[in-house]
C-alpha cells in the first residue's frame, strides 16, 4: 500500500512536470504568395492542417472603401494545408459607418475573397478570420459587421484579440464570434523609447491576461510572434522600422556596438536598403525561445487547450527555430 502511494506521487510529479505539446501552424503575411524551399518544409511539418493567409487589408479613405495590397501568387505557392482567408480591416473603416455600407463591405469582402480564392485554386476551409484592433468608439459597428458577413458567406467568421480588448472588455465589448485567436505580441509601442521589447515584453502581457480565463469565449487560439525588426533613431530621436533585422546583420565594420543588441553607425552609408547618417542608431528586437516558453507556460494555466499560430512563415524567421 506504501508503494503504490509513492508511485502515486511520483506518477503525479511526473504528470504536472510533462510540457503539454501544442498543435502550431502560421500566419502568412506577404502579398505576393510565394514559398521557398525553407518554408515549405516548415509548413509540411506543421501539426495544424491549416496556414491562414493574408488575403488583402480594408480601408477608407474619401470615404470610400477599398481593399489595399490584393494577393498575388506565384507558382511555388503548393501546399497541402487548407487556406484560412484573413483580413485585416483599419479601425477607421468602421468609423461613422451606416448600417447600408456594413452590408456592402460583408458582400465585397466576401466577394473578394471568393475571387481571389477561385483565381489561384486555393483550397480554402470554412473560416474567414478578420483583424481589427476595434475599440470602445467602433465596437458595436464592428460586431454588426462581424454578424453581417458571417450571414452573407455562410461561413464561420473568427476575429482576433489583442491583448488590450481582453483587459477592458467592458469597453471594447466581446465580439459575436465562436473562437478568437489572442494576438501575443505588440506589448508596446516601438516607435516609442522604451528599454522593454516592443514585440513582446512578458512581463506585460502577463499583466494584460491576468484575468483570460474569466474571458467569456472559451475557444481561444494563440498567436505568438517569432519575427524581428530594427528600430533606427535618428539625431532628432525619431524612430522608424526596417523589418527582418537580427543581431547578425548589427555585425559591420562600420557600426559601433552599444549593447548586445544595439549599434551606433559610425559612417554614413546604404545600410538594409535605407540612407543612414553617422550617428545614427539601430536597435534590434528578436524574440527568444526562452520568451516563448514563459508565455505557453502561463497561458497553459489560464486557457485549457490551445494551439498555436506563428507570426509569421518566413524564412528569415522560421530557421533555426525549435516549433
Amino acid at each position: 500500500m506504501k508503494v503504490l502511494k509513492i508511485l502515486w506521487v511520483l506518477f503525479f510529479i511526473v504528470s504536472c512536470n510533462k510540457k503539454e505539446n501544442h498543435p502550431y501552424t502560421f500566419y502568412y503575411w506577404k502579398t505576393h504568395l510565394k514559398l521557398d524551399q525553407d518554408e515549405k518544409k516548415v509548413l509540411d511539418q506543421a501539426s495544424v492542417p491549416y496556414l491562414y493567409t493574408r488575403f488583402f487589408d480594408v480601408d477608407k479613405a474619401g470615404g470610400k472603401f477599398q481593399p489595399v495590397a490584393v494577393i498575388t501568387k506565384d507558382k511555388s505557392f503548393q501546399t497541402d494545408k487548407q487556406i484560412v482567408p484573413t483580413v485585416f480591416i483599419t479601425n477607421q473603416t468602421m468609423l461613422a459607418i451606416s448600417q447600408d455600407e456594413i452590408r456592402f463591405l460583408a458582400e465585397s469582402i466576401h466577394h473578394l475573397i471568393q475571387k481571389k480564392a477561385e483565381e489561384y485554386h486555393l483550397k480554402v476551409n470554412n473560416e474567414i478570420q478578420i483583424d481589427c484592433d476595434w475599440t470602445a468608439g467602433t465596437r458595436d459597428d464592428y460586431f454588426k459587421f462581424l454578424k453581417e458577413l458571417k450571414n452573407v458567406s455562410g461561413k464561420n467568421i473568427t476575429c482576433t484579440l489583442r491583448l488590450h480588448q481582453v483587459k477592458d472588455k467592458k469597453q471594447t465589448g466581446i465580439p459575436p464570434v465562436d473562437k478568437v485567436y489572442l494576438m501575443c505580441y505588440s506589448t508596446s509601442s516601438p516607435l516609442e523609447k522604451s528599454d522593454k521589447n516592443s514585440i513582446l515584453d512578458v512581463n506585460t502581457l502577463k499583466s494584460y491576461l491576468s484575468k483570460i480565463e474569466d474571458y467569456p469565449i472559451k475557444k481561444i487560439e494563440v498567436a505568438l510572434p517569432i519575427y524581428s525588426w530594427g528600430i533606427i533613431t535618428n539625431h532628432l530621436g525619431k524612430h522608424k522600422l526596417i523589418n527582418a533585422l537580427s543581431k547578425k546583420d548589427l555585425e559591420n565594420p562600420n557600426f559601433k556596438k552599444i549593447s548586445d543588441h544595439e549599434v551606433e553607425i559610425m559612417k554614413d552609408g546604404f545600410y538594409f536598403r535605407n540612407y543612414l547618417n553617422k550617428g545614427f542608431k539601430i536597435k534590434v528586437e528578436e524574440i527568444t525561445d526562452e520568451q516563448l516558453e514563459d508565455v505557453t507556460r502561463f497561458l497553459e494555466k489560464k486557457i485549457p487547450h490551445f494551439n498555436i499560430i506563428y507570426y509569421q512563415l518566413d524564412s528569415k524567421f522560421v530557421l533555426d527555430r525549435k516549433f
